[in-house]
């Protein structure tokens, strides 16, 4: 199989790089960015954001020239191979030269949107932003299917690397046992604000303000919901089952995956085989975990038979005190910066780099303190909610309030902390296009239950 560095190698030689628009300047899209400048056969024709101004700041602390993104609209930045900075979405997300679109707001029903009406006009959706898919992302995947595209998730993020390591595993003909990711993660983090994240996260604040980091999205990070999201990501895309009980996070070093993350009948602490988990780098009393994960996903994997044992014990795998269970990890995730990877697979080799097929688990808000009637919710890393995952049969069958829809719904009825705000609680806008998809979602994409092998 020819290398997708050789592909986009030929496509800039043939004078036709892959055409990309990317929604959403943060700190993502900067990372891309970063590197897409680097990489031959990429062409950015043009970035959308709400704020064109932090894009232009953020081109030139990545170290673009300022010529480079002087485009006026996305017809200069094609006849001048340059890129178009702007704030007109739908357009940019309309025009016939753009290839692949990049969805990396982080703002679950607008990404929802764009991602939508990127399908409409025949664009490949590369998404970013794990909130939205979440949301609708399994029906986004049909609809993209439907219109001759891929939708696909996006290396260099977590959900995409775990993916690849369980197709890995079962390319192999390994049964998967647990796949998930690493995290810095305490109980008391749930209440965690925009206020206090960064004393969690480890940085001072004028670090975070200086790298342009978005303190509501990053106490996503640490408050939980980015773990929830994210496992449910990758339920959905592989099959892998959310526990009934969600995430716990149980403190594991990497030596320890194979033995901790194995079912509970086999001594290990998973509710049963085939499950998405994400373990913390912190003791429950605050220590450092030695050898930790927080940086890095995994797969546990086990030998099918004795043979298969004892080829683990001969070439050297760290298993569990039985020899069945083995892991392989990958220590770090390169985010932003690998992203070009999803890109040049979905376009050159008709793959995405991972893909919802089933609804198999779900991401609902919980109340981080009392909430009372006429409060407005401010969603996933804000002051009012955290994200919890579920499998999506139990998340449906509560009625449940989708994380994704709790920005900006206002409160109907009191809630307590620590409670799962059910839909009836709140007045949502039923004419929105984010509650639009969901719906849609929930009426036809078939609801687990998920493959846990």
């Amino acid at each position: 199989m020819a290398g997708l560095a050789d592909g986009l190698r030929r496509r800039e030689a043939e004078g036709r790089p892959v055409r990309v628009a990317l929604v959403g300047g943060g700190k993502f899209g900067g990372m891309f960015l970063a590197q897409a400048r680097r990489t031959p056969g990429l062409h950015i024709v043009g970035v959308s954001d709400l704020r064109p101004d932090r894009v232009r700041t953020t081109l030139e602390r990545v170290g673009w020239p300022v010529e480079q993104f002087a485009a006026e609209d996305a017809e200069s930045a094609i006849r001048q191979r340059t890129t178009w900075v702007t704030d007109e979405t739908s357009n940019l997300l309309a025009d016939p030269s753009v290839e692949v679109v990049v969805e990396a707001t982080g703002a679950a029903a607008a990404g929802a949107e764009h991602a939508a009406q990127a399908i409409r006009h025949g664009k490949h959706v590369v998404m970013v932003n794990v909130e939205a898919d979440v949301l609708a992302g399994p029906l986004l995947a049909q609809q993209a299917l439907r219109a001759g595209v891929l939708y696909s998730l996006a290396y260099g993020d977590q959900p995409a690397l775990i993916v690849e390591l369980v197709d890995w595993a079962r390319t192999a003909g390994f049964p998967v046992i647990a796949a998930g990711k690493g995290t810095k993660h305490l109980p008391e983090y749930h209440r965690s604000t925009p206020e206090t994240v960064w004393d969690y996260f480890g940085i001072q604040e004028a670090e975070a303000v200086a790298s342009g980091m978005n303190p509501q999205m990053f106490n996503s990070f640490i408050d939980g919901t980015k773990s929830a999201v994210e496992m449910a990501a990758v339920a959905n895309a592989t099959g892998l089952a959310a526990a009934s009980e969600g995430l716990t996070f149980p403190p594991c070093s990497v030596p320890e995956l194979p033995t901790q993350l194995r079912p509970r009948s086999d001594g290990g602490l998973l509710q049963h085989s085939g499950q998405v988990e994400v373990v913390s780098c912190v003791y429950a009393d605050g220590r450092p975990v030695p050898q930790d994960l927080r940086w890095g996903v995994y797969v546990v994997f086990a030998a099918p038979d004795d043979h298969i044992r004892q080829c683990f014990a001969q070439y050297g795998l760290v298993t569990d005190p039985s020899g069945r269970y083995a892991a392989l990890h990958r220590p770090y995730h390169l985010v932003g910066m690998e992203l070009g990877v999803s890109i040049a697979s979905v376009v050159l080799r008709g793959e995405p780099t991972g893909c919802p097929i089933g609804f198999h688990a779900d991401v609902v808000a919980i109340a981080k303190r009392n909430l009372h009637p006429g409060e407005v919710l401010d969603g996933e890393g804000g002051y009012t909610v955290y994200g919890g995952l579920l499998p999506a049969t139990m998340s449906l069958r509560q009625g449940a309030l989708p994380a994704g829809l709790a920005h900006g719904a206002r409160m109907a009825a009191p809630v307590n902390a620590g409670e799962i705000i059910l839909r009836s609680a709140v007045r949502l806008d039923d004419s929105s296009t984010a509650v639009r998809l969901r719906r849609e979602l929930e009426e036809s994409v078939p609801v687990g239950p998920a493959d846990a092998r």
